[in-house]
């Protein structure tokens, strides 16, 4: 059972797996590139995935010298479960006192690279970094959970705590699961606190940012054989002009292109591999590789995945593993950290109305707006309705006023039999729960936490990480490092956005580094054209046809809905409806290799 489930861990990258057993507990472990994570000293074990950093100076050569998880073993008997809170970096880990039958798992602080699966049952505990492993255990099967369906839809991912199993649950960043006694309880360990350190000289500011930049990416990369993605974007060109800086020589970066010109960005990756002398590969996308690519995105999550932006991550990931890289290095998290988002300052001018006072708008503003005649068909009035209506909904809600279940409404999506089993509104309390979490008082920086765990712990670094994987190679995230994010968290909001200037103080402290094209460019992202390619693309046509044919059977959508959004694509907006095609289409084919082929929920 155990090979069974290591398997689970190695079946993409082909790693091999390591075993430890004893009474009462069994641990398998499969690192990418064969580094012992996986050790057992007397009657304590443990595991790493990952690249956990010690804040003890004794700790961090007894891990350099005997690897991590000899020196969490070490650091839990001096310590308990308290280590964690000192140990910093990307890392799941677990940690199982054998004698005393207690158990510790843990992710680090921003999550979303190394995720834990877990389930107590029967006064047991079964986990795993993937659903799947979980899903090979007796104890650990379960059904497919119709709420984290219901969140997928809203979300287009399945956010942590849930999974897509009933009773499996995922820890949150920042947390740590301690059993004993035949039961565990989940704590944070760790919680981003925003200070807005204003006593800092702004150059200062700028001489630590760049240090800690250059810190960061030297740390990722290591000893490795490393590139960079490359988009063109602020973050990438950073990454990648920044650890050509390091080593002084030409660094591999991988850019993906598109036959489309709202889509295609190559140019700006050429402006910044020009600046940088960097070895540029780049790859231009076909739907072809879309129409390969989808089976296998549904079968490496451990839930349903909707980002469509896995196509060109994987193709990034997979030049470079052809050309012998160990490791790639990402640009993600620096719009969450540093405000480099539209939504951001589109919902910082919302908030100016929620500052007039609430007799004013209620009494004045409101009432003469809207009793205008016809005001609909003036565009100043109109304009202003929209932006007193959007403005008058609480954060966090207005964030999803977009939203395919906001706009379409889930009663007009959802069979009515599934609907009746979920919470319709549990998308609304993970947001505010998200929203409420981080410790300031501030809406920008509790709008970036929120965005912290949905954006990027949900959503960017399992985009990431997975395709990699799936090519087979490593992936770290400089701009995510731990320096950094408290770095962010001390940064006054005025610097962060600078009169609705998006990521000022980011692009203020690289002006002389970066290209000053890129500094000013729109940004755009890793998209891709999916929405047009499906209108006229014979083989995508036919697997999406397929797909939504068999969605139809699942008691999930209604086949009506599924009907009209085909006719919404292909006569109305073929970008907007192609993305809720995707994800309707990695929904179906997730359930065909998860559930369709999986073993039974009866326990053997």
């Amino acid at each position: 059972m155990l090979e069974r489930m290591g398997q689970r861990l190695t079946r993409f990258d082909g790693t091999k797996a390591n075993y430890v057993e004893v009474t009462g507990c069994a641990i398998a472990s499969a690192p990418l590139g064969g580094r012992a994570q996986l050790a057992r000293d007397g009657e304590i074990v443990a595991a790493v995935e990952g690249e956990p950093e010690f804040a003890e100076s004794g700790l961090a050569t007894f891990s350099r010298e005997e690897g991590a998880a000899r020196a969490l073993i070490q650091g839990y008997r001096d310590r308990g479960e308290r280590i964690v809170e000192s140990v910093k970096g990307g890392f799941s880990l677990v940690i199982v006192h054998v004698d005393e039958a207690r158990a510790l798992l843990a992710i680090d602080r921003i999550g979303g690279r190394f995720p834990l699966y877990y389930r107590t049952v029967d006064r047991g505990l079964v986990f795993g970094t993937t659903g799947d492993a979980i899903q090979e255990h007796p104890r650990g099967r379960s059904d497919l959970d119709p709420q984290a369906v219901f969140d997928y839809l809203y979300f287009h991912v399945v956010p942590a705590p849930r999974t897509a199993r009933r009773g499996v649950s995922r820890l949150l960043p920042g947390t740590l699961l301690s059993f004993g006694n035949g039961h565990g309880s989940v704590k944070r360990y760790w919680t981003i606190e925003y200070t807005e350190d204003t006593s800092v000289p702004l150059s200062d500011r700028e001489q630590e940012f760049r240090h800690l930049i250059r810190k960061g990416v030297r740390d990722a990369a290591g000893n490795a054989k490393t590139g960079c993605f490359l988009s063109g974007g602020t973050d990438s060109s950073t990454v990648a002009g920044t650890l050509s800086e390091e080593l002084g020589a030409p660094v591999p970066t991988f850019s993906i292109g598109f036959d489309a010109k709202r889509y295609d960005e190559m140019k700006y990756a050429r402006i910044a591999t020009r600046h940088f002398g960097t070895e540029h590969h780049e790859y231009y996308l076909q739907p072809e590789d879309v129409v390969a690519l989808i089976p296998r995105v549904a079968e490496i999550y451990s839930e349903p995945f909707g980002n469509e932006s896995v196509v060109p991550a994987y193709h990034c990931a997979r030049m470079a593993r052809e050309r012998g890289l160990d490791l790639l290095l990402g640009g993600d998290g620096g719009d969450e950290l540093f405000a480099g988002n539209e939504r951001y300052a589109k919902q910082t001018v919302f908030e100016f109305y929620a500052g007039v006072p609430a007799f004013l708008r209620r009494k004045v503003l409101e009432p003469i707006l809207f009793h205008i005649p016809a005001g609909d068909s003036i565009w100043p009035v109109r304009k202003a309705r929209s932006y007193v209506r959007q403005a008058s909904v609480p954060m966090p809600n207005r964030t999803q006023a977009y939203a395919y279940l906001e706009q379409i409404g889930a009663e007009n999506v959802v069979e009515p039999d599934l609907l009746r089993e979920v919470d319709g509104t549990e998308p609304e309390q993970l947001l505010r729960e998200a929203y409420g979490l981080a410790r300031t008082t501030r809406m920008l920086n509790r709008f970036l936490a929120m965005d912290l765990r949905f954006t990027i712990a949900d959503n960017d670094l399992p985009k990431v990480s997975r395709m990699c994987e799936l090519a087979g190679i490593r992936v770290g995230f400089p701009l995510l490092s731990d320096d950094l994010v408290e770095f962010a968290s001390r940064l006054p909001i005025h610097l962060k956005m600078k009169r609705l200037r998006l990521r000022w103080f980011f692009k203020h402290a690289l002006r002389d580094f970066l290209p000053e094209v890129i500094i000013y460019k729109t940004k755009h992202g890793m998209g891709m054209p999916f929405g047009l390619w499906l209108r006229t693309h014979d083989p995508l046509q036919e697997l999406v046809r397929d797909s939504l044919e068999g969605l139809k059977q699942r008691g999930i959508i209604q086949p009506a809905f599924i009907d009209r959004l085909t006719v919404m694509h292909q006569e109305q907006h073929a970008v907007y409806y192609g993305v809720f095609v995707w994800v309707l289409v990695q929904l179906e084919q997730w359930i065909r290799h998860h559930e369709d082929a999986a073993p039974s929920t009866a326990a053997s």
